[in-house]
């Protein structure tokens, strides 16, 4: 670093240079308690929010023609004479004024308009300049409501280059900007430098501050692209601050001294003669660095990431045995109810094969037999026990929990994660699942701190999926193939976007749509969604796994955890809605027996084109991480991580899409910068501390060493 860096003084661990960014936004004037829970809605409630909530256009207010020559449909501005307002006759019709330069005459137009307002604002004889988008009617000029009416003495004041933001209901686009502009206001010219000079130099980048107004002021379309330099600067530093704080909060989970979990094999084996089948390659890979984890001294924190079917569950089960065979308890996590029993009964018969107690804790159970099970649990008189989030709660006490198996780790997040950890007495090693394949930049970035163990191969036996692609005029045909298949004994899932019909969205419902299958194809029709009491959609469930039923219309509750191998057509209405993750494991609830299974996906036309190629790649492959890939590709890492979910990483200036070679030099710089100064106690290390603050990333700094 070159110069002197400012005098940070850290008050309840954030650097005090950083207290203006931090404050609320109803600290900006002209900020109420109104506009502070919109502006909260889109950007944050944090003037840090609001300078990371970059513009997504930009209007060009620099065409000043004379209105004889002025182009429909295009942002103008222009000095005009008042002629006269024209007040409505009729409230329905639209208060207008006529103004004219020395070429033409052109309207403004004004719907639901304060008459008193617009005689003040637009008085006849005055001059006026007006900026809003022109509009040709009946061979007439016209401009509804102008964005801006200024006196000719504030032309200064109107801006050359607008940028736009993202916005909700209610949200008046100028307020949002006055917000931001008075966010950037607050920003501390000298905030220390963490990119190395040579750095900056050489990718021709600013320095912080100036790039952050340069990103929130682009004079053209072309300089909101993620690769301008503003942009790549901003998008650096944040990748810098996760891959930063990845590493940190890695260091810390293996520095303290773990214990050694290491079994002689004979449960496991017992439990490998009650399959039906043997552990694919892929499996045994994956069995074999989990059970070297478990093995070492170091605390084990691994990734099993597999696509739909790849056997994860095999294997996270093989893994608690292995705890349970060198003393100690293990846990088993899932996301929701559904999920959690579906693992019990799966894993139930290996269990008890390896004769080893398991026990079911969610939050159905309750009184004596939640009381029994927790009692049992604190005896080590259970093994290994499967639950929900209720394993969180603080009267759940294990003797000696060994190993923790986190599954849809993507559900939860990493303070989740430590608290289940906590339930030890010893520290515990940790087993993450996610049954979404993950893209390399998404794995680096939500799950960098933990070593990866892939599946990609199926268990033996399973057939891939026969995918077609209808339109919704064909829904005929579907319940005719229905017919007919479920009179030779199958079963088909069919699954709808909504619960029940809404008169705002124009979409199947599921509670409709099984009144009219159960009218076409007779009782055997079933009905589950997430509104259902529990216990009314576990009957469901059970009656369409014993063959009771034979269709069985659901929303996408059934997306995961569901396991009825006898099912082998899938029918998703409305296709289109669904993103492409959601759509595979939707397929991947068929194709788990030994007969050939098929998955339709009706559509509602016309399609666009981003529903299109998600379509059109469901239809061509089968391959999770060839889909995740895509996904990524069409729909951006925000919305394929579900960044609104709890724990997960939210990016405000990266595009791993774009940005994906910034993540690999990022992952590269971190690792140099922690190797070099682990505490970050250098001058270079004390403002990467500013950074990590500045990106949320304070979870990463508690894990520094004082002093």
């Amino acid at each position: 670093m070159t110069g002197h860096a400012p005098l940070i003084i850290v008050v309840n661990m954030r650097p005090s240079i950083l207290f203006p960014l931090f404050a609320e936004t109803r600290t900006l004037p002209g900020i109420g308690p109104r506009l502070e829970k919109l502006i909260a809605q889109v950007a944050g409630k944090r003037l840090v929010d609001l300078i990371f909530d970059l513009p997504t256009g930009v209007i060009d207010r620099s065409y000043r023609p004379k209105l004889i020559a002025a182009e429909a449909g295009r942002i103008a501005t222009v000095l005009v004479n008042v002629l006269d307002n024209l007040p409505p006759r009729d409230r329905r019709q639209p208060y207008r004024v006529r103004c004219s330069d020395d070429t033409a005459t052109i309207e403004l137009v004004f719907f639901h308009a304060h008459a008193d307002y617009l005689n003040k604002t637009l008085p006849a004889g005055a001059k006026r300049l007006i900026s809003g988008r022109i509009e040709r009617f009946n061979n007439r000029l016209q401009m509804p409501h102008p964005d801006y009416v200024v006196p000719p003495e504030q032309d200064s004041e109107l801006p050359l280059h607008e940028p736009v933001y993202a916005l909700t209901e209610g949200l008046p686009g100028k307020s949002l900007a006055k917000a931001v502009r008075g966010a950037l206001e607050k920003v501390p010219p000298a905030l220390p430098e963490w990119q190395e000079p040579f750095h900056l130099k050489a990718q021709g980048w600013s320095p912080f501050a100036e790039a952050l107004r340069k990103a929130h002021t682009p004079a053209h379309e072309a300089e909101l692209a993620p690769t301008t330099p503003e942009r790549l600067r901003l998008a650096y530093d944040e990748l810098l601050a996760n891959q930063l704080a990845l590493i940190l909060i890695r260091a810390h989970m293996r520095a303290a001294k773990g214990r050694v979990l290491k079994g002689d094999g004979h449960l496991k084996t017992k439990a490998l003669g009650a399959l039906a089948f043997a552990l694919t390659e892929a499996q045994e890979q994956a069995l074999a660095e989990i059970e070297t984890d478990m093995a070492s001294s170091a605390r084990m924190l691994r990734l099993l990431q597999g696509d739909v079917g790849a056997g994860k569950t095999v294997v996270a089960m093989l893994a608690l045995l292995g705890a349970v065979e060198a003393g100690a308890q293990g846990a088993l996590m899932a996301p929701t109810e559904i999920l959690a029993r579906q693992h019990m009964a799966a894993l139930q018969p290996m269990a008890e094969a390896a004769g080893v107690r398991m026990a079911l804790l969610t939050g159905r159970e309750r009184g004596p037999q939640r009381e029994a099970t927790l009692a049992a649990l604190a005896k080590c008189e259970i093994d290994i026990l499967v639950g929900t989030h209720a394993l969180f709660s603080e009267d759940v006490a294990f003797r000696d929990l060994g190993l923790a198996v986190v599954d849809e780790q993507h559900r939860f997040g990493v303070h989740q994660r430590l608290t289940l950890q906590g339930k030890g007495e010893k520290m515990v090693d940790v087993l993450v699942m996610t049954a979404t394949p993950i893209p390399r930049t998404l794995a680096l970035t939500a799950y960098g701190d933990m070593d990866v163990s892939r599946l990609h191969s199926r268990p033996p036996g399973r057939k891939p999926v026969e995918t077609r692609v209808l339109p919704s005029e064909r829904l005929g045909e579907v319940v005719e193939h229905l017919r007919k298949a479920i009179a030779t004994g199958a079963r088909a899932y069919w699954v709808c976007p909504l619960v029940a019909e809404s008169e705002k969205i124009d979409l199947a419902a599921a509670e409709e749509r099984a009144v009219e299958l159960k009218t076409a194809l007779g009782p055997k029709v079933g009905l589950v969604h997430g509104k259902m009491k529990p216990a009314e959609r576990d009957a469901a469930m059970a009656k369409f796994k014993n063959g009771e039923l034979a269709i069985l219309v659901a929303t996408t509750v059934i997306e995961v955890g569901v396991d009825v191998p006898e099912a082998t057509i899938m029918v998703v209405e409305h296709a289109e809605r669904f993103g492409l993750a959601q759509l595979h494991q939707l397929r991947g609830r068929v194709g788990r027996g030994a007969k050939k299974s098929s998955c339709l996906l009706v559509y509602q036309p016309p399609l666009g084109e981003t529903a299109k190629a998600r379509l059109k790649t469901l239809r061509e492959t089968d391959d999770g991480f060839v889909i995740a890939e895509e996904d990524l590709r069409l729909r951006g890492p925000g919305e394929l991580l579900g960044t609104r979910q709890s724990g997960q990483v939210e990016f405000r200036m990266a595009d791993l899409a774009a940005h994906g070679e910034l993540l690999a030099a990022a992952r590269d710089d971190a690792k140099l910068i922690l190797s070099r100064d682990p505490d970050l106690k250098s001058p270079r290390g004390e403002a990467l501390r500013v950074l990590l603050y500045l990106f949320g990333r304070d979870e990463a700094v508690r894990y520094l060493r004082a002093g």
